[in-house]
């Protein structure tokens, strides 16, 4: 999932449910040859460990993974997080491994008849053009924010992915590389089989928010997932992910050094919730990404409290 001219994308590409690959195909952005894989039956539903740790086959539809109880009480924030995105029509079909492995939704990505780095193009005609949709965080050569909402909740949970090849971590599997050309680590022929989550803390709570351009049926501009243990009215645990915001879901360890061992209180979300700027480098059009990430860091915080 490297490069390609902007006449089209014409590498063979996997399909699972296809919610997004049918879009690129009719648009003209992706017209390679079709692999539909067949699931087996552990690329489907949820497996538990006797400590309580959850694998999710990466077949398993989004829908399922948010009205799964068992989830959404050991991980709250990713059954939320997978509750929240798309419309119930996309979750019905929309699968784990697709949600991973979806590509950019950048509008010059998704022209034909522009070129930029991930078709092959010399540059990002999003950084000098309209970036409005763009990074906060800017360390990529590209722009576009990673869109897997899944990514960004798998990421708070620290969770690891099994592909045909190799185990990776969320991370790294969602990092398309310094030249900012490719929208995720995987090889050719690579294919995500399931996806492991460690055994959650005793007494911690999630949350999962976003925010968007228009209320129903679209991307996040900004979105949190954020993971606390409150005990003796002191936070305890503290992890922080955005997406929406740079080229992967990453961690706001500023905010998390703040909050951790501090008072449970409004005040310390608040100061907490400050620190969301530090190590930003927005871009002209971006800058309102912080300020929406700072709205969401308090909101998720003051829940978490109550």
């Amino acid at each position: 999932m490297s490069g390609a001219a902007a006449s089209g994308d014409s590498r063979p590409e996997f399909r699972a449910a296809g919610t997004d690959l049918s879009e690129r195909r009719r648009s003209g952005v992706s017209k390679g040859a079709l692999i539909d894989l067949i699931a087996s039956p552990d690329m489907i539903g949820v497996r538990w460990s006797a400590d309580g740790a959850a694998q999710i086959g990466a077949m398993t539809s989004v829908a399922s993974i948010a009205a799964d109880a068992r989830l959404a009480a050991a991980y709250p924030g990713l059954a939320a997080a997978a509750g929240g995105l798309a419309t119930p029509q996309v979750r019905s079909v929309a699968t784990l491994g697709g949600n991973l492995a979806q590509r950019s939704r950048c509008w010059y990505f998704r022209n034909p008849h522009i070129a930029c780095l991930k078709k092959g193009g010399a540059s990002c005609p999003a950084r000098t053009g309209n970036h409005l949709w763009g990074v906060a965080f800017d360390s990529s050569p590209c722009v576009a924010p990673h869109p897997s909402t899944l990514g960004a909740a798998l990421s708070a949970y620290d969770a690891t992915v099994d592909t045909n090849m190799r185990r990776i971590a969320v991370g790294p599997l969602l990092d398309g590389g310094p030249e900012g050309t490719a929208d995720n680590a995987l090889a050719p022929g690579e294919i995500i089989q399931s996806v492991a989550l460690q055994t959650p803390r005793a007494g911690e709570r999630a949350l999962y928010q976003r925010a968007i351009s228009r209320a129903y049926a679209e991307w996040p501009l900004v979105e949190v997932v954020a993971r606390a243990v409150v005990s003796d009215g002191h936070f305890h645990f503290v992890r922080i992910v955005a997406g929406g915001v740079a080229a992967t879901p990453i961690r706001l360890p500023a905010v998390e050094t703040a909050a951790e061992g501090a008072p449970a209180t409004i005040a310390t979300v608040t100061e907490a919730a400050a620190h969301c700027a530090d190590g930003a480098k927005t871009l002209p059009a971006t800058a309102y990404k912080i300020d929406l990430l700072r709205g969401l860091l308090r909101d998720v915080g003051e829940a978490l409290i109550r």
